[in-house]
């Protein structure tokens, strides 16, 4: 199933009237042989998967989209739906196959599809599962891409980040979980929504897992350049440590609520998955707190877990991890969120 021909074939016969359309003005030269468009694939068209195309294209992020699902019907359904807003939004081409040949050629590919998980089904049995999906998934991705990067947002996104980055044979740097970069923008907008100001003048992280285990640096929280807790101590203003963990449980349990009110999160992290394509495709070389091989990092030695810490970002994906100063209990917390995740990671035998 590819793109529908935006045909220029008006004339008698399918004659191609393109060319006669525009004249052509004195002096040219000829076109270039090649040329190099942004092409970014996403796989999985439900709720999420078209919340970060629709995103991605209202943005102009790229040249080209390519949809991939196994649902065809519902995936040529989508393209047509995006393809008719083609008058109010930048020129992109839109293609959409269940032939993951059609991401040939991608810069960023972007990985929503997972299955989902059945009442009474134990978390260990739904990861196995995606397993099984990923290994069908992942490789024919990467073949038909070798050189683009992968951002995993399927749940749990740290350690399908991980099957990803085993199943690619792709550099670490390559394979990016979205991560607490969405649970941190819940956190800058509660902290903001009680100071009454714009969350973009928040800088505050979520780090670890993205689930129950993630630790929220409170050390390191500041608002237009001022630390919040040193700022509290210096003006002897009085502060509950149960406040903070009350924001902490908002954030970790944000996405539960919006699922149990609309059946499903998505808009959210379409504008999540969108802020991290920009960052890799334009080399912005800001900073996402997204899911990285974590080896290495505050005391995090015994296995390969993937979790969410400060990254920077840029066009050869995680260009480093910054050097946030954490307090020991924070640096405890982090360790203990990653064992959480090793323990998962080497139940899968990969």
């Amino acid at each position: 199933m590819q793109k529908t021909a935006s045909s220029s074939a008006l004339g008698p016969d399918g004659l191609n009237i393109a060319q006669s359309f525009f004249k052509p003005i004195h002096n040219t030269s000829p076109p270039p042989t090649t040329t190099r468009n942004t092409k970014i694939s996403v796989v999985g068209v439900g709720n999420v998967g078209m919340a970060i195309a629709q995103t991605i294209l209202t943005q102009s992020l790229a040249d080209e989209i390519a949809l991939v699902d196994v649902n065809g019907d519902k995936l040529r359904g989508e393209m047509l739906d995006l393809q008719h807003a083609a008058a109010f939004l930048p020129r992109t081409k839109i293609s959409a196959s269940v032939d993951f040949s059609s991401t040939v050629g991608s810069d960023l590919v972007i990985v929503t599809a997972g299955a989902r998980q059945i009442v009474g089904e134990s978390r260990l049995n739904l990861l196995q599962r995606n397993v099984a999906l990923f290994s069908k998934v992942v490789p024919p991705l990467a073949a038909a891409s070798p050189e683009c990067i992968l951002l995993v947002v399927s749940n749990p996104v740290d350690v399908l980040t991980y099957v990803a980055w085993k199943l690619s044979g792709f550099p670490s740097n390559r394979v990016i979980g979205s991560g607490t970069n969405l649970d941190s923008s819940r956190f800058r907008f509660l902290i903001a929504d009680h100071l009454d100001l714009n969350a973009q003048d928040v800088q505050a992280y979520i780090v670890g897992e993205h689930g129950d285990s993630s630790v929220a640096l409170w050390s390191s929280i500041s608002v237009g350049g001022v630390p919040i807790l040193s700022f509290l101590e210096r003006q002897q203003i009085a502060y509950e440590k149960q406040t903070l963990e009350k924001i902490h449980k908002e954030v970790v349990e944000g996405a539960y609520e919006v699922i149990k009110l609309k059946g499903y999160t998505s808009w959210a992290i379409g504008y999540s998955a969108a802020s991290l394509a920009r960052a890799i495709l334009r080399d912005q070389r800001s900073i996402h707190p997204v899911s990285v091989l974590a080896k290495g990092f505050y005391g995090i030695d015994g296995g390969e877990p993937f979790l969410s810490l400060p990254a920077q970002l840029g066009r050869s994906g995680v260009l480093g991890v910054t050097n946030v100063h954490l307090t020991e209990d924070e640096a405890n917390q982090l360790r203990e969120s990653a064992k959480t995740i090793l323990e998962l990671q080497t139940q899968l035998g990969i």
